[in-house]
């Protein structure tokens, strides 16, 4: 079985509640559709009612009669919403009125539920900027305990079998914070690592902290950030298997591992990378994906209390079914 067959059948095994917030896009609700035919995750449908059975008729869509549907701008929990939005951002100078306005957001409403444990988890994208999906997470479901700072992982499956688990990485951050600082990189790491076991499935992470330098091989402030984020990350996380200053041959390859890093239980043999920063990431799963003909699935975004995640506007329907199986196998994780 794939790795794509396997998130979704742990997905089918222990049903969450997955918010759609786009629901009148055409792609969003056909993915819906098909989610529902194959029973991998309980729907909530956000948009007006009519209009989207009227789509899914339009569209020959067998099993959208089986999501919840609610709009936000007729819901009875409308003002419950804005009362409780009101209140959790009465800090930041938030008035009733500004909070009545916001919950007829759908991207506002749907973490609201979530917020109320109405629902697990939640997708956008394919209408929506990164901006507009996160700012409602951030303000409302905020960051999970002991984690400031929101990244975003990736699956990288390559033909190569001998790297990683069986061909399949995950890598981080490649989507979210631009120059993390030490402190931050260990939070990417931690919060990969338990990617790499709720989504990827991975029994053992085993994490490698890339640079341009192995264990002192050169020597800038870049490696010692590096240096210094493994260490916070080993003090956050005391049980996770972790190693770096490493590049990314030393990580990968036993034989370069063995020279480079000798003693080291990671080099060699990582099956986590995570970027010293946003751009080598960015840049560097492209590359593998383009040139080494590997298939990228993701961002998958990590740091949330409960999970949203963000679509490219150009994805397919497949990749938003696969992104709510996803999202399932991490509301599972964040139950724990």
């Amino acid at each position: 079985m794939d790795l794509l067959s396997q998130i979704v059948a742990r997905a089918k095994s222990n049903k969450q509640r997955i918010v759609l917030p786009e629901a009148m896009e055409e792609r969003t609700l056909r993915a819906a559709d098909k989610a529902l035919g194959d029973d991998i995750a309980d729907i909530i449908l956000l948009g007006n009612v009519e209009e989207i059975k009227k789509l899914a008729t339009e569209w020959g869509l067998q099993n959208i009669d089986k999501a919840t549907i609610i709009d936000p701008l007729t819901s009875e929990k409308a003002e419950e919403y804005a009362e409780k939005l009101a209140e959790l951002r009465k800090s930041k100078g938030m008035t009733i009125e500004q909070a009545r306005e916001l919950v007829k957001n759908p991207l506002y409403y749907g973490c609201m539920i979530i917020k109320t444990e109405g629902a697990d988890g939640q997708i956008s994208g394919a209408l929506s900027t990164t901006g507009d999906t996160l700012r409602p997470a951030l303000q409302i479901i905020k960051c999970a305990p002991g984690i400031t700072c929101v990244s975003g992982g990736l699956l990288l499956i390559s033909k190569q079998k001998q790297y990683g688990e069986d061909g399949v990485l995950v890598v981080a951050d490649v989507a979210v914070t631009p120059m993390p600082d030490a402190n931050q990189l260990a939070q990417i790491a931690v919060c990969t690592a338990q990617m790499a076991k709720a989504v990827a499935g991975f029994e053992d992470p085993r994490v490698a902290m890339l640079s341009f330098s192995t264990k002192g091989s050169a020597k800038h402030e870049v490696c010692d950030k590096v240096i210094e984020a493994t260490k916070l990350a080993k003090e956050m996380a005391p049980d996770l298997k972790i190693d770096g200053e490493l590049q990314a041959d030393a990580a990968l390859v036993p034989s370069v591992g063995a020279k480079k890093a000798p003693g080291s239980d990671i080099a060699g043999k990582a099956n986590v990378l995570v970027f010293p920063n946003l751009e080598v990431g960015n840049i560097g799963y492209k590359m593998v994906q383009r040139l080494g003909d590997a298939i990228a699935i993701g961002p998958v975004l990590q740091g949330i209390a409960r999970p949203v995640n963000d679509l490219s506007r150009g994805c397919s329907v497949d990749d938003i079914y696969y992104m709510i199986a996803i999202t399932s196998c991490q509301a599972m994780d964040a139950k724990k």
